[in-house]
């Protein structure tokens, strides 16, 4: 069976992308990561949706993204904010972080020659992080074709992005078609200890605004 590397935060979209890739047939490997994030309870989640899915393997990396600073999402002296919808990167931006957990996700994915690493970004709703556009998995796809002994080679691991050119919506109803129940799914940025949303935060309003397009019950917990 072919393989892949699913980058797995226990959220909506990347239980969504889990979801997709084993659709497609692969035998899916989680990778989640602990990098010093304020929001840590989405592992405890990531743990049971992974097992729920009976992926082959499950790690958790650590990561200390907390000690280099300057994000919402790791330093302690900043605060998460409220939905803006300002059209600027925010303060939740984790610097560097997609590139960091892609690269790992590449060694992983050339130690068990798998064909391909998923992850659930999308270019629609992104909030401007830049490390979410197609330039950037173009970019990224690039070097890993040329940084792999596999790429050299000539066999690709390619970086598979299904969510990129979809919305919230759009992505829920595409969960919903694989059967996913999104209760136990983590994607606020400041849950509470028990993963229940603050449902003001810009994944919070984000996640809201898409069962809402799409005009399902929102399946989300929240405070």
């Amino acid at each position: 069976m072919k393989k892949a590397v699913v980058l797995f935060s226990g959220g909506l979209d990347s239980t969504t992308c889990l979801a997709y890739a084993k659709s497609q047939g692969y035998d899916c490997y989680a990778l989640s990561f602990d990098y010093g994030q304020k929001h840590n309870v989405e592992l405890k989640a990531a743990k049971e949706i992974a097992r729920d899915f009976n992926v082959s393997k499950h790690q958790v990396i650590n990561l200390a993204l907390n000690e280099l600073g300057k994000s919402a999402l790791t330093d302690d002296s900043i605060a998460v904010p409220d939905f803006t919808g300002e059209d600027i990167i925010p303060v939740t931006y984790v610097p560097a972080r997609n590139t960091v957990f892609l690269s790992i996700a590449l060694g992983w994915a050339e130690v068990l020659n798998a064909e391909a690493i998923f992850i659930g970004i999308s270019a629609i709703d992104y909030s401007c992080y830049p490390d979410c556009r197609p330039e950037y998995i173009k970019a990224f796809q690039n070097l890993a074709n040329l940084a792999t002994k596999t790429g050299v080679e000539g066999t690709s691991i390619r970086i598979e992005t299904p969510l990129i050119n979809l919305d919230k919506a759009e992505t829920i109803a595409l969960g919903q078609s694989l059967g996913i129940d999104y209760t136990s799914t983590v994607t606020c940025y400041q849950p509470s200890s028990e993963g229940l949303a603050c449902g003001k935060c810009n994944s919070c309003v984000l996640r809201k605004k898409g069962f809402t397009d799409l005009g399902v019950t929102d399946q989300t917990r929240y405070i």
